[in-house]
């Protein structure tokens, strides 16, 4: 199975990230233009935490409060529960599973390298079962 660099090397390490201090409002904006589900939450170039389109619809929708008045860091979830670069795809999801989360970002050295979705990771499994049905039919076939 693969792991998460491999994911990080075809998708890019391209990752979205606004201070905390920042309206929600912008935050969806963010989400909504580049098309993602959550954006990092930072304090310079560090890492606090993650707001997630969930964490919009129950922390400012569901209460009632305004998103334009809020700041990131009043919805955002942390600590963020982050995944090294050698995690493997299967951990990934189990982690993901047992948080009840759909975004990991991933760290090397305290450095950030990318963010995998839960997206990401059904993609790889697909292309991992495709594989190998394709080396047993080879298989049977020969």
């Amino acid at each position: 199975m693969r792991n998460v660099s491999q994911i990080l090397e075809r998708k890019g390490s391209r990752v979205v990230a606004i201070g905390e201090d920042q309206p929600v409002l912008e935050a969806v904006r963010l989400m909504a233009e580049h098309h993602i589900g959550a954006v990092l939450v930072m304090r310079g170039d560090e890492l606090t935490g993650i707001a997630s389109e969930r964490d919009y619809a129950r922390k400012i929708v569901l209460q009632g409060r305004s998103s334009s008045d809020t700041p990131v860091a009043t919805i955002m979830s942390s600590p963020v529960v982050c995944v090294a670069p050698s995690e493997s795809v299967g951990d990934c999801m189990a982690i993901m599973t047992e948080r009840h989360i759909r975004h990991l970002p991933v760290l090397e050295g305290g450095r950030i390298l990318g963010i995998v979705s839960i997206g990401d990771l059904v993609k790889e499994v697909i292309e991992d079962q495709k594989q190998e049905i394709s080396y047993l039919q080879q298989y049977i076939s020969s």
